[in-house]
């Protein structure tokens, strides 16, 4: 029984505990309640807190309420405020559109016909402004294309008019350009060099076909309307004829322009140059280039000995001293230091001194002649190196791209080139040279031959002499 009273007692306390825990008026550091009247106590207290707590708040929400009310007053009055300026609005712009269509109608019944004139004008001024921005005139008259621009502009897609000034204007620049396009003249402007410099120079103006400036083409960049140097120029027989254009005064010059407006020069400038072809050919080009200045050098150097030896011997052939300075002199010292001996013997000394001779003139000769054979050889294998780089640019890439096999093929050509430009004149000069020495050759064998048979003439004579003499003797 007094577990069951013990346990009744508890319960409410601990649910009192709870709630007591949960309310916010029951600081942490008030002291625990020791019995059930002091608990009650706090209670009480605790209740006429939260009583007070809740009239402040119904308060401060009442206050609230009655300032968004207000707001809410305001935002409705704003709203029909707005309502009746749209409607107010809406019916000005209803009037002011039918006011309009009638003042248009107005409009186009006064300009009749002159309505097509502004028509046509707009479309002149925007086809103009293109011309005029891209035309080699412009560099001498600058902001002609800022006009028709504006002009075009403040004519499409409103109803105002060109002034009179303005259609002058359009006709006086017109005029002008047909006019310039005929002339050639001399002005001075900012010219952005080659390395980027800005230069003011005298800039010499064909028509509007060319611009030059010490002796090298200019282009006119249509966007910022500047004139700058070709990076690349073209050929140099052109610059010259720019040049001697620019240094003239009256006189009649030969003078190369491009009748298109400037297509034609820049494809001219793009051709690779002789560097850039040789370049081209590769590792292999290289090779057949250095091969065939070799080959060059050596003839050279025949050329240059044959010749002073073919001299030699032609001076030798008009002498009677033997002169050991030459092919032939040396062979006919050979009949001079043997005159007694047999002419076979004679015969074996001349061969012997003869083929002495042969390495000397016929020297490197055959070098030659191998250059011209492998220059063809070193070309083709360019041309199978480049073809495979070719082969394997398609299998990477596929063929969408032609640039990305222009390497290879570029090089496949080159070398091909450059090996038959090597074989071509190495084969002619090997030709050449061995025609000059095989001469040298038939000059000294001829000599030789006829030494040989003036010696045995003589002892043909002597054997003869030998027997009259005796049978003289015999028969004395």
């Amino acid at each position: 029984m007094n577990v069951f009273i013990k346990s009744l007692v508890k319960a409410p306390a601990a649910i009192l505990l709870v709630l007591a825990t949960a309310m916010p008026t029951f600081a942490a550091d008030e002291k625990t309640p020791l019995d059930l009247d002091q608990l009650l106590s706090q209670l009480q207290t605790g209740k006429a807190k939260q009583n007070q707590e809740n009239k402040t708040r119904e308060q401060a929400f009442l206050r609230e309420r009655a300032d968004q009310d207000k707001m809410l007053k305001q935002a409705t009055n704003t709203r029909d405020n707005a309502l009746k300026l749209s409607e107010k609005l809406e019916t000005n712009f209803e009037k002011n559109e039918f006011q309009l269509a009638d003042l248009s109608e107005a409009l186009n019944k006064r300009m009749g016909s002159l309505k097509e004139l502004f028509g046509v004008l707009q479309q002149v001024s925007g086809d103009a402004k293109g011309k005029m921005q891209s035309s080699n005139v412009s560099a001498q008259f600058p902001g002609r294309d800022v006009f028709f621009e504006e002009l075009a502009q403040s004519m499409g897609g409103s109803s105002k008019l060109a002034s009179i000034e303005q259609i002058e204007t359009v006709w006086f620049e017109l005029q002008r350009e047909m006019t310039e396009q005929g002339k050639v003249v001399k002005f001075n402007t900012d010219v952005v060099e080659a390395n980027g410099n800005k230069v003011n120079k005298e800039v010499v103006r064909v028509g509007a076909f060319a611009l030059v400036s010490g002796g090298q083409y200019l282009e006119l960049n249509p966007t910022t309307g500047t004139l700058a140097e070709l990076v690349r120029q073209p050929a140099s027989r052109f610059n010259d004829s720019a040049e001697n254009l620019q240094e003239s005064t009256d006189s009649i010059v030969p003078f190369a322009l491009d009748p298109t407006g400037g297509s034609i020069l820049s494809l001219l400038v793009q051709a690779p140059s002789i560097e850039e072809r040789i370049d081209q050919g590769g590792t292999v080009g290289y090779i057949i280039i250095a091969v065939g200045l070799v080959a060059f050098l050596i003839a050279f150097e025949r050329f240059v000995s044959l010749a002073r030896m073919n001299y030699k011997v032609k001076r030798q052939l008009k002498e009677t001293e033997a002169n050991i300075d030459n092919p032939l002199g040396r062979v006919l010292k050979v009949n001079q230091q043997f005159p007694d001996v047999a002419y076979e013997t004679l015969e074996l000394k001349l061969s012997e001194s003869i083929l002495r001779e042969m390495p000397l003139i016929t020297k490197n000769l055959t070098l030659i002649k191998i250059v011209s054979v492998i220059a063809p050889l070193l070309g083709l294998l360019g041309t199978v190196t480049g073809m495979i780089n070719t082969f394997q640019a398609i299998t990477l890439f596929g063929t969408g791209d032609p640039k990305l096999m222009a390497g290879g093929i570029s090089t496949a050509l080159m070398t091909t080139v450059l090996g038959l430009v090597v074989a071509i004149p190495t084969v002619v000069l090997s030709s050449m040279l061995n025609t000059r020495s095989k001469n040298i050759m038939l000059i000294l064998q001829e000599q030789s031959a006829g030494i040989i048979a003036e010696r045995s003439e003589q002892q043909l004579e002597r054997r003869q002499n030998m027997k009259v003499t005796s049978k003289n003797n015999q028969v004395a």
